[in-house]
């Protein structure tokens, strides 16, 4: 039987959370948008109030909640400010490959700061000439005795300026292409320099930079998993962090969405308000079918990983549906608003420059395009199990 039902304690969860974004992140979410200013004092709060880190497994600090509890926490925030949002749940994409392929040492270590104190760890993949194209990164880690040695640089980094360890992917094998790719922990204490920060058209209050990496040295038992496997890593990471994407693209989108129509109802012309004319009528049933069918997809995503099943597929569905929704959805809002939703008085305006990220983070919609038609065309069985991790 198919049933999305939720339980008493996932709409509890749900109803934390947005009570959390409505009351804390919606009242200075504009504020900080405007100035690009850091949320540490929400970080603190949502810290406390378990609304960060809870995918932890219970043995190393957190919640041990489930993917699609995750989703249902995010949807929320993302509703309050997706750039906020981003900020709190950011751990969740740097530590997913640590619960996957690290040492039980360093779970024990790592995942433990970040249960015991507000603090924030990155996830370090792109390269100015390495997006999209993985196998293209240039960052070296070499090993020299019981240390690796590790040089580079990775722009884009989400909390790069706050972070207390990153999650690094670099080449141990230059000539082996995506085969060569491993991941390391790095400490920011070992030598992490933050050189550039990123000021961004969208999502402002998220942190973006670039991190540089001169000759920084880390104990060797802080490889992830096997050397040269660190490709497979990245992708089973992304596996299980889309479907948190899809659901902060379904928060923007229905927070959007429940603008234009508080704003349809109000504003009058031609005598009548617009929500009367079918123009407005047709808007509004578009968007509200793409932030139910996002939903949908992304909840899809999530129970299969929490039923320990392969979600490649439906995990990009998620993603690309969600983040293209939330871009046409935001900009029919300010079609909705005419010439008023073009004016940063109105909150739409921020709700558009927000969602064209999410078409581009965590994989673009064209590279989701690609794996969709990878999975396509060779199909694997959904109900196969996950790949263990390596």
């Amino acid at each position: 039987m198919v049933d999305f039902t939720l339980t008493d304690e996932q709409r509890s969860m749900r109803e934390m959370a947005h009570d959390f974004a409505e009351k804390e992140i919606r009242p200075v979410a504009w504020e900080y948008d405007r100035d690009g200013t850091w949320p540490q004092a929400l970080v603190e709060k949502a810290w406390e109030l378990g609304l960060m880190n809870n995918h932890f497994p219970e043995e190393y600090g957190g919640a041990g909640l489930g993917y699609l509890e995750g989703c249902l926490i995010e949807e929320e925030l993302a509703w309050g400010c997706s750039g906020i949002s981003t900020s709190l749940t950011c751990n969740g994409l740097a530590t997913a490959p640590i619960i996957l392929a690290a040492s039980e040492e360093l779970k024990k270590e790592y995942l433990g700061r970040l249960a015991e104190a507000p603090l924030l760890a990155s996830f370090c993949l792109t390269e100015p000439d390495a997006g999209s194209d993985v196998s293209g990164m240039k960052t070296t880690a070499v090993r020299k005795g019981d240390k690796w040695v590790i040089n580079g640089s990775k722009c884009f980094i989400t909390n790069g300026e706050y972070a207390n360890w990153y999650t690094v992917y670099a080449k141990t094998d230059k000539e082996a292409g995506h085969r060569g790719i491993s991941c390391f922990l790095v400490p920011r204490d070992a030598g992490v320099i933050v050189d550039k920060h990123e000021d961004k058209m969208g999502q402002r209050a998220s942190n973006t930079a670039t991190v540089v990496f001169n000759d920084v040295e880390i104990p060797a038992d802080h490889l992830v998993g096997e050397e040269n496997k660190g490709f497979k890593i990245a992708m089973m990471t992304l596996d299980r962090t889309r479907p948190g994407v899809a659901a902060m693209a379904t928060g923007v989108a229905r927070a959007a969405m429940e603008f234009a129509i508080e704003y349809s109802k109000q504003r009058v012309q031609f005598g009548v308000p617009i929500a009367m004319h079918q123009a407005i009528q047709f808007i509004i049933a578009d968007m509200s079918t793409k932030v139910h069918l996002s939903r949908l997809a992304t909840w899809h995503s999530a129970v299969l990983l929490d039923q320990g099943k392969r979600n490649t597929l439906e995990s990009s569905h998620a993603k690309r549906f969600a983040a293209d929704s939330a871009m046409e959805v935001t900009t029919d809002a300010v079609q909705v608003y005419g010439g008023y939703g073009f004016i940063k008085e109105y909150k739409v305006e921020k709700l558009m420059r927000d969602a064209k990220i999410l078409q581009l983070y965590e994989g673009t919609a064209q590279i989701q395009r690609l794996v969709i038609a990878r999975e396509t065309l060779l199909p694997r069985r959904v109900e196969a199990p996950a790949p263990a991790a390596a």
